[in-house]
């Protein structure tokens, strides 16, 4: 691992964070901030995040390679660097055929993508790749610090493992802290219903042993205890360890419901203390 992350941190989109949150995940011990939701090339809030922590990194996840020109990109990430040396990390990805109807094809367009990084002196150890099929995760070892597989489960963690190696390995996890599964599930339905319609995830899905009875919308109660894992606050901190147990360097908790940092300050004791 070229960055201390800890074994915990927070994935939220990038424009609901705000540097007061920033601050507080700090102090409950979280190692890391991912921003989703496609930031543009500019890098917005990244660095107000980072000016209200001390120790926090704040990693993308991720941009739109679509979306973001490279050479600009580059240009915010070393702009970041120089301000807050080693505590960024610039994750990039395709995001959803759907959404972006490239006209070649995706993994050479990332493999341009990475060439423009590496011309402009982005350095490997400072960027991540969303990965979620063989191909890509080879990718990410090969050519970042390593990878940023989102809507999966400990055991695709666990076979990511054996393809990236060494590399860094930070999945996604969505959770619910809610003892009522019917209520539990409705909650994570409400977040997971949109990318049971994507096809990079419902083949990666299927490639888990899910059938296309589970990842058809709303998707089967299966499918929902597994991407939005529920429950007491002990329930879930063993259900997102397993993510480690399976070889995960860190995770990014995706905390749903009305207050994010609500289930947060009640995980926190459960999962990083000790961590690191």
């Amino acid at each position: 691992m070229t960055i201390d992350l800890g074994h915990y941190g927070v994935w939220r989109y990038f424009k609901l964070f705000t540097p007061e949150a920033a601050a507080e995940l700090e102090s409950l011990g979280y190692g890391a901030l991912w921003l989703g939701g496609s930031p543009t090339a500019d890098l917005p809030v990244v660095e107000d995040l980072l000016a209200a922590t001390e120790t926090l990194k704040v990693g993308t996840s991720i941009v739109n390679i679509w979306t973001a020109p490279a050479g600009e990109t580059a240009e915010s990430y070393h702009r970041i660097e120089q301000r807050f040396p080693g505590r960024f990390i610039l994750g990039i990805g395709v995001g959803h055929p759907e959404a972006n109807k490239p006209y070649r094809s995706p993994y050479e367009a990332l493999v341009e993508y990475l060439d423009e990084l590496d011309a402009a002196k982005v350095p490997v150890a400072g960027r991540m790749l969303a990965a979620l099929g063989p191909k890509v995760l080879k990718l990410a070892a090969d050519r970042t610090a390593g990878a940023l597989p989102y809507l999966t489960t400990p055991k695709h963690t666990e076979q990511a493992r054996t393809t990236v190696g060494d590399a860094l390995l930070v999945p996604e996890q969505k959770l619910v802290l809610d003892t009522d599964p019917e209520s539990a599930r409705a909650t994570g339905r409400s977040v997971v219903d949109m990318y049971l319609g994507l096809r990079n995830y419902t083949t990666n899905l299927k490639r888990l042993g899910y059938t296309d009875e589970d990842i058809a919308k709303p998707g089967s109660d299966r499918l929902l205890d597994a991407l939005a894992v529920h429950g007491s606050a002990e329930q879930v901190a063993e259900q997102v360890r397993a993510h480690i147990e399976a070889g995960a360097d860190h995770l990014a908790l995706q905390a749903l419901g009305e207050d994010y940092l609500a289930t947060l300050r009640t995980l926190a004791p459960l999962l990083t203390q000790n961590s690191r």
